[in-house]
């Protein structure tokens, strides 16, 4: 089947959900092949106004669906597939967003019938530029090539071990939080030597995303870019080592560890 002929039920229209129905829609799937649950149906108008059908029933969300994405809290995810599973068919994939669910918990509540999966994107699924990690080691070759097609619509996409999705919603999912605070730091840096903080933003954004792309296209090393730019004796050198005086590598991989150990210290 072809991703454009799926028939695709989010459930749960918070930001991630709607993210990645947004991410959906500028991909070129069509409105019509997208159902968004959420018990506040008001709050999904913006959707329900791009032609994508909104309901309050997640029953009636997934029933006729091809591939669900459950996208609520950890925490209603027994009581989401309790409520869902006598409305499921034979061969539906059921693509978990959430954090520390696993497949094998799934499975538990799930009929046999359907083909449970894990999948970490993050929030810039809305624009296609999401980084997608996904375990799904019960599809068959031919559900593995649909479901990465389907998820590079949204950006890049890496297929993992399941014992690694913890590791995966840290860099990958709670990694934005984090590249996004270092973007704030720099701006406010900006603003205290003489830009206004428009401008800031626009500089330290662009520079971020070039730095992104020059890793991304040439596959180098960090390190091998940040040798081009320092100098014995310059400025950037001088800046570079007064931050890990102050400790921004250290701190950022302690942050990346507190994350990820209060995920395992919830299971």
């Amino acid at each position: 089947m072809e991703i454009q002929n799926l028939k695709i039920a989010i459930v749960g229209g918070g930001n991630l959900g709607r993210s990645v129905a947004d991410g959906f829609l500028k991909s070129g799937i069509a409105a019509s092949k997208l159902t968004v649950s959420r018990r506040r149906i008001q709050l999904l108008d913006d959707l329900a106004a791009k032609g994508i059908r909104i309901v309050q029933d997640n029953k009636a969300a997934v029933a006729e669906a091809d591939m669900i994405i459950i996208a609520v809290k950890p925490y209603q995810a027994v009581e989401v597939f309790a409520e869902i599973k006598t409305s499921l068919k034979p061969g539906q994939l059921i693509a978990s967003l959430m954090t520390g669910f696993s497949i094998a918990q799934m499975k538990e509540i799930l009929p046999s019938e359907v083909i449970p999966l894990r999948v970490m994107p993050n929030t810039a699924v809305a624009l296609q530029e999401s980084m997608t990690l996904i375990a799904a080691p019960d599809c068959s070759p031919a559900q593995i090539d649909l479901v990465q097609e389907l998820f590079e619509s949204l950006g890049k996409v890496i297929f993992i071990n399941e014992e690694l999705m913890a590791a995966a919603t840290v860099l990958g999912a709670c990694g934005i939080a984090f590249a996004l605070r270092f973007i704030r730091a720099a701006i406010q840096g900006g603003v205290e030597i003489g830009f206004g903080a428009d401008v800031a933003q626009q500089i330290v954004a662009q520079t971020v995303k070039g730095a992104s792309e020059l890793i991304l296209q040439t596959g180098h090393h960090p390190e091998q870019e940040i040798d081009k730019v320092t100098t014995p004796k310059g400025i950037t050198i001088s800046g570079l080592n007064e931050m890990e005086h102050q400790g921004f590598s250290s701190s950022l991989i302690r942050g990346l560890l507190v994350s990820y150990n209060k995920i395992n210290n919830a299971k």
